[in-house]
């Protein structure tokens, strides 16, 4: 009965969002979103403590309006995510422009598979269904939702452009089997993670723990990995998906420095994209939740 029930909700969210005009269900998505962060405090408290790690050098009024820059972007997340059936090859310039696609041409062109490297940057739900609306699909990572009904109505609406959902915690195989194939693989590499699946590296100059699957993969399989983020540019009222030239990955006769290195390389991109617009990570998440043996938690008070 709850799965049914939580189903319901968030089919109906949806339903009433794609059908309320498009400024109307941002502004009221936006307007909820501030809502339940209102009731979720301990997210705003994390935003808080993530914020004067990565910019110590701020006041707490800068950091209150990145978190109110945060929200709205959530909120209109969840408006575009609900307006997905409205968008294809004809009208998508209207939501989403691309820049610098000549590097993911490049990087495609080798035909060793691309790696498309990004992060939980403004709407970024909008950067994989557009860039196959533009004519070039990918599959991408995703951690299945614990209710399997709601899990499926998101991937329905995901796939809606052709994109085809990689199930996180089986993945391997499918990821070698696409870039084998020259296919695109979209990683989200901003969040923490456990130590048995990653390493600490500096993020803002504070270790984090990182994922480093897709510095292996790209390692072992040749993949060109090419940044990719998705931002909200307020002078056109549209998003703006940016590729990045490919990553310069290290080679060397220690595979296991490599994989460091080029974990650090991945992070310091990200960074500087977050650095660049602040008010569209999403701070809200414990970035710096694991930390090194002996080390106590940044989040315990």
């Amino acid at each position: 009965m709850r799965e049914w029930c939580e189903y319901a909700a968030a089919w109906a969210i949806l339903r009433f969002l794609g059908l309320l005009p498009r400024p109307v269900a941002r502004a009221v998505a936006a307007q909820i979103a501030r809502f339940l962060l209102l009731c979720r405090p301990t997210l705003r408290r994390a935003a808080l403590v993530n914020l004067r790690l990565a910019f110590p050098e701020w006041s707490d009024a800068q950091r209150r309006q990145t978190i109110r820059g945060m929200t709205r972007q959530l909120g209109w997340m969840a408006a575009e995510f609900a307006y997905f059936p409205h968008w294809s090859r004809e009208n998508i310039e209207e939501l989403v422009v691309i820049d610098g696609f000549d590097n993911f041409e490049a990087a495609r062109a080798l035909g060793k598979g691309v790696i498309f490297l990004t992060g939980h940057m403004s709407a970024w739900e909008i950067a994989p269904f557009a860039q196959a609306v533009y004519g070039n699909p990918l599959s991408f990572l995703a951690r299945a939702i614990d209710n399997s009904r709601v899990d499926a109505l998101i991937n329905r609406y995901r796939c809606l452009s052709g994109n085809q959902p990689i199930e996180k915690n089986n993945a391997a195989r499918a990821i070698l089997r696409a870039l084998h194939d020259g296919g695109t693989i979209g990683i989200l590499a901003d969040q923490n993670t456990s130590l048995d699946e990653g390493t600490f590296v500096d993020f803002f100059g504070v270790p984090a723990a990182t994922t480093t699957g897709l510095a292996r993969v790209a390692l072992r399989t040749g993949a060109v990995v090419v940044p990719g983020f998705i931002s909200w540019d307020d002078s056109i009222r549209r998003y703006r998906l940016r590729f990045e030239p490919a990553v310069n990955l290290a080679r060397s006769d220690d595979e296991e420095a490599d994989i460091r290195e080029d974990t650090l390389r991945f992070n310091k991109v990200i960074e500087n994209y977050i650095r660049a617009h602040p008010d569209q990570w999403l701070w809200v998440h414990k970035r710096w939740k694991n930390r090194p043996p002996g080390e106590p938690s940044l989040y315990s008070s």
